[in-house]
């Protein structure tokens, strides 16, 4: 039997499960950018203060009723852009609250900041 050692893994598998080791233990493990309301802080994600006030107006916008793409063109309008400096598309809407509302699988859990007053 082949012993599995770390020297017969490509590089992409030792990546992956260093990844994975990190996950586990609740770390951000940085697939990609962390999504809108979340930032990367000391390899933790934490909650974005003022992201998370947009990813609050798109909630209540949508508990309002109005439409993916209604709430895109209000987020326009008022000037609010994407974590990338885009203009908001339904899709964008529509990640944001897949993600506030659990259909989106998270890799690790996001850790909040408490406001020091």
């Amino acid at each position: 039997m082949i012993e599995d050692s770390s020297e017969e893994l490509s590089v992409w598998e030792r990546l992956e499960r260093g990844r994975q080791a990190k996950a586990a233990l609740g770390g951000y493990v940085g697939y990609g950018s962390p999504a809108f309301g979340q930032r990367s802080l000391d390899g933790e994600l934490v909650e974005d203060p003022e992201e998370s006030q947009v990813v609050d107006l798109i909630r209540r916008h949508h508990k309002s009723g109005k439409s993916l793409q209604k709430i895109a063109d209000w987020l326009n309008e008022q000037g609010y852009t994407t974590k990338r400096g885009q203009m908001w598309k339904r899709i964008s809407v529509k990640r944001v609250l897949d993600r506030l509302y659990g259909k989106t699988p998270r890799i690790s859990e996001v850790s909040y900041q408490k406001d020091i007053d």
